[in-house]
């Protein structure tokens, strides 16, 4: 997004502060680390302002996600000077706690006032981003607003670190991959039910599976691999950002996310924009949000939301035909047609037409 803004506008003025250093996932902080953030988060606003206030005169002001405290602290002093807010929300706070993963109980008081705090600030930006057109148009009717008050922009990918690469190696076991946070949105608990209905089925070929990640439900999920010995799964709670293209070479097939209902029908997560980049065979859930860039065909699967029977028979059968040398050589070409890169082009020209309707 930001090397698309700058594209966008050469002379792009950037007013920056992280109050996230030192942390690596966001999802697991406990009560201490939460407070130091909030504390960096309100000593920063200061600093941020001044320089805000010191910038030329402009007429737009895009806020990246999170963003829901930056655009209620900026929104006086962006109409001071005449500008409109453009806030990238990416996904709802409220939706996400409240909703999606459970953290909170829905009618609390600090679900009510999560709320209210994310209605003021869609209230307070003049255009919303959002990263698909079914979140949009959730998100419209979540906060009673005008659908052409939202815009779409898709994640994307970074071109210099996720490329096109050779065909796996060949041979037994075929290598499945997942790699994500653990939480509800990705369906872990599927993918595992999913890799003991395969190792129940004489007619499916070796496996190895590699679930990389942590997060909410990692718990849940590694007593889930003990409980049923699954001897074929490799658990690694974290790789760096920048050697997961390495990771997603090394696989014939690659996972999505699986979840039954709520936000994963709605957005499409990187790791699918990182795996359509790569050209790898991807087995993800069916839903109104992935029918947005791709379709089934030989490369992809596409399966029912939160079903593991369908998703071991997808693997099976993708298995069976990846060691057939022919059959491994027709779905890696097709790999090429099916599966594109979504990259900076694509989605500076998704924000130049949202920003052009602001």
């Amino acid at each position: 997004m930001l090397e698309a803004l700058r594209s966008l506008e050469p002379d792009l003025v950037i007013c920056h502060r992280s109050p996230w250093n030192e942390i690596e996932d966001k999802s697991m902080l406990g009560p201490g680390a939460r407070l130091i953030v909030f504390l960096r988060l309100l000593a920063a606003y200061p600093a941020l302002l001044l320089a805000y206030l010191r910038t030329p005169q402009h007429n737009r002001v895009v806020v990246p996600y999170p963003g829901i405290l930056d655009v209620l602290v900026l929104y006086p002093f962006a109409r001071l000077r005449g500008a409109r807010i453009c806030w990238d929300m990416f996904l709802s706070a409220y939706d996400t706690i409240v909703i999606d993963r459970q953290m909170i109980r829905k009618g609390s008081l600090f679900a009510k006032l999560l709320y209210s705090t994310e209605w003021l600030a869609t209230r307070a930006a003049a255009t919303i981003l959002l990263d698909t057109c079914e979140h949009a148009r959730y998100i419209a009717a979540l906060y009673r607003l005008p659908l052409s008050r939202t815009g779409t922009v898709w994640v994307g990918v970074e071109g210099d670190v996720f490329t096109p690469v050779s065909n796996p190696p060949a041979g037994m076991p075929v290598k499945v991959l997942f790699y994500g946070q653990f939480i509800p949105l990705h369906g872990l608990p599927v993918i595992v039910e999913a890799i003991c209905e395969i190792a129940s089925r004489s007619e499916a070929p070796a496996m190895e599976f590699t679930i990389i990640g942590t997060g909410q439900e990692q718990p849940a999920v590694d007593a889930m691999i003990k409980l049923h010995q699954l001897k074929n799964v490799k658990r690694i709670p974290w790789v760096d950002y920048r050697l997961l293209a390495q990771k997603i070479a090394e696989a014939s097939i690659c996972l999505g996310v699986f979840a039954a209902k709520g936000k994963a029908a709605r957005v499409i997560p990187n790791k699918v924009f990182q795996i359509l980049a790569a050209r790898r065979p991807l087995v993800t859930m069916d839903c109104p949000a992935i029918r947005e860039i791709i379709a089934p065909g030989r490369s992809i699967r596409l399966v029912r939301p939160g079903d593991p029977f369908d998703l071991a028979n997808a693997l099976i059968t993708l298995a069976q035909e990846l060691c057939d040398p022919a059959k491994s050589v027709e779905i890696h070409k097709a790999a090429q047609k099916e599966m594109t890169t979504v990259g900076m082009t694509v989605v500076r020209d998704q924000l130049a037409s949202a920003l052009e309707t602001q």
